[in-house]
């Protein structure tokens, strides 16, 4: 390889040809960039409703994009930092602007502290997730779990309150938009383990492929014509699901805690050889023909 910089051959040599796979799974993450980046757009000309489905839609791209990645085999690092910083748009930074504009502008200063620490706990854990992944002192069963509230996960159950109010309940106070907000946020960065269900097996036998079909085209059909009785039944269920995260890391961590220390623990002692007891006429010195 030439050592010129500015050489032809060295200029074709550092920019070498990219693959399609590599830039599919980019495309999707860019994609929901743009809606995320749409919905903050849509709050502030108060189109509510567009805004909200603009962020489900970017959560939806969220979960294809790195599926899609490792089917092809096309990740890399860049499409790994270009994730990170677009979960932070799209589940940090839009949801706390769609409240704030919805309701939370009412307790002016207060409600946009509230908008901001949603918005800062995102980007904290989406930070803790990057610089966690390779930690040597996880266990193995660990990887089943996130800890805390995943961002696109709190940036649905955020928006709960906005869900009930499409649905004719009367809105809340702003302060308990408030709290739910900040108790949402709290979540995000708690150690909570919250089941990830990353580590399931997603093969399905031949039986079953087409009553999956029918149950995905239901669900689909059921979030387009009942867009927000789903996301409200799903945030409750979600929130009810969180204890059960909990305790299933507990006991893990009990049984792993368990056999470590049947492994740790010292083998028993060998039994002593049994010996007869000693007697008196053991230490007889009168001769053998007497006895």
């Amino acid at each position: 390889m030439p050592s010129d910089p500015n050489s032809p051959e060295f200029r074709r040599r550092r920019f070498r040809p990219i693959p399609v796979r590599m830039l599919v799974p980019n495309m999707i993450t860019l994609l929901a960039i743009c809606a995320g980046l749409t919905a903050i757009r849509l709050s502030t000309e108060g189109r509510m409703e567009l805004a909200v489905a603009a962020i489900v839609f970017a959560a939806i791209l969220d979960g294809i994009d790195g599926r899609v990645a490792r089917m092809i085999k096309g990740q890399s690092k860049f499409g790994a930092e270009l994730d990170s910083l677009a979960d932070f748009v799209n589940f940090g930074v839009a949801p706390g602007l769609i409240l704030y504009f919805w309701q939370l502008h009412e307790l002016n200063n207060g409600g946009w502290i509230a908008a901001m620490v949603f918005a800062i706990s995102g980007g904290l854990r989406l930070a803790r997730f990057n610089a966690s992944i390779d930690d040597p002192n996880k266990p193995a069963f660990a990887a089943n779990y996130f800890t805390g509230v995943p961002a696109p996960a709190g940036a649905i159950t955020v928006l709960l309150p906005i869900y009930l109010a499409f649905l004719g309940v009367p809105a809340p106070p702003a302060t308990l938009t408030a709290f739910y907000t900040l108790l949402i946020a709290f979540l995000m960065v708690s150690r909570l383990p919250v089941f990830s269900g990353k580590t399931v097996k997603m093969r399905v036998p031949p039986e079953m492929v087409l009553p999956v079909f029918v149950s995905v085209v239901f669900f689909v059909a059921l979030l387009i014509g009942y867009p927000w009785h789903i996301l409200s039944a799903g945030s409750v269920l979600y929130l009810i699901s969180l204890p059960w995260g909990w305790k299933s890391y507990r006991d893990e961590e009990r049984s792993l805690a368990a056999k470590t220390q049947d492994t740790s623990a010292p083998p028993p002692a060998a039994a002593a050889p049994y010996t007869a007891p000693v007697t008196d006429a053991d230490h007889d010195d009168r001769p053998a023909h007497l006895h």
